[in-house]
């Protein structure tokens, strides 16, 4: 079959790959219809690793992704040929204790797509399991579906920091997760959410297309704290950390309320500084997230219910064929995308 292969640092390629995947009892096959690049493809092609994760075969790159389902396993109940459907990405070891205890996102032997050695679904067809897969409201389109991955993290975060209605937050960083948190936040009913970032193509996307519900926050003209004061408020009840930078962390304790939390999602590239002592002075609760664990449906239900608006964060669709071009586009970061999608029809 086609597929968009990771050869090795900086070299992408399009082409025929076999691969030996038996469909059994419990999975399906789909045929794939829309991926998305993520910032971990990207990272890959650049680098060539993400930490101790490193590329030392071929590789075929994606795992955010919606798709049809061709083939059922014997015992699939839940979902027939046909069904529109989009994927968890990660299959852990089902018997692991991680799993049987309901954090599979942090089972060890979790096999992540497009994580190496696991290949990714920038393909033509993937085996899955079917546990692993859900289906897609008729509502929904295949760009939809594919945003789920993506999606699902803002709204597991948003989940974890136990944001009550009427409540206040800041999220950090305005990329594509910052984004989704902060629509998440507003979904789950925030009376007021701020999104700061010193990148104004990304605050300007905010704001045409979501100004009516998520206030920016330009970092090269005011603090965050300047903001929340100019607002006549003492504080926010949530801080969400999406940047992964570590200037983040300066200061991050003056914006929220006694009693406020923190939420990491960004992942710095090296430890940074922290002030207890603030943290302890306002008793400030810290919760951190990796990836996402049973949230999936949720997130469909919103997007299905209009509450989540991800229409918009599609800014550059790329055919199958355009796939090198694609990467090759978005290595480039370009500020004034969210999200680039491949369409394989």
């Amino acid at each position: 079959m086609k597929a968009v292969v990771l050869e090795k640092k900086g070299d992408i390629q399009m082409r025929d790959v076999v691969l030996e995947e038996v469909l059994s009892p419990e999975d399906v096959r789909i045929k794939i219809k829309s991926v998305g690049i993520c910032g971990s493809d990207i990272h890959y092609f650049k680098e060539g690793n993400i930490g101790d994760f490193i590329v030392r075969d071929p590789m075929v790159l994606g795992h955010e992704a919606s798709g049809v389902v061709v083939e059922t396993g014997s015992a699939v109940k839940h979902l027939k040929v046909g069904d529109r459907v989009c994927m968890e990405p990660g299959i852990p070891d089902f018997s692991s204790i991680e799993t049987l205890e309901g954090m599979y996102n942090l089972d060890p032997a979790v096999r992540f797509w497009a994580t190496p050695p696991i290949h990714g679904c920038l393909r033509e067809t993937v085996v899955h399991p079917a546990s692993l897969t859900f289906k897609m409201d008729d509502r929904l389109s295949f760009h939809e579906g594919a945003l789920v991955e993506p999606v699902a993290i803002g709204v597991y975060s948003v989940k974890k920091s136990r944001v009550s209605s009427g409540d206040t937050a800041v999220v950090i960083g305005a990329g594509t997760i910052g984004v989704v948190t902060a629509l998440a936040a507003d979904a789950a009913g925030c009376s007021k959410v701020f999104i700061a970032d010193i990148k104004t193509e990304k605050l300007d996307f905010v704001k045409k297309h979501y100004g009516d519900r998520i206030e920016i926050i330009d970092l090269k003209e005011k603090t965050i704290s300047q903001v929340i004061k100019q607002n006549g408020m003492r504080g926010v009840d949530t801080v969400f950390e999406a940047s992964g930078s570590a200037r983040a962390y300066e200061g991050i304790c003056d914006v929220l309320l006694p009693g406020g939390n923190i939420v990491l999602i960004g992942m710095p590239s090296s430890p940074v500084p922290v002030d207890v002592v603030a943290l302890q002075a306002k008793e400030i609760s810290i919760e951190t997230i990796f990836r996402y664990v049973n949230i999936f449906p949720t997130v469909l239900n919103l997007i299905a219910s209009g509450k989540l608006n991800v229409k918009p964060l599609v800014t550059k669709t790329y055919s199958f064929d355009q796939s090198v071009q694609a990467f090759e586009y978005a290595a480039g970061l370009p500020a004034e995308d969210v999200k680039i999608m491949i369409d394989l029809e």
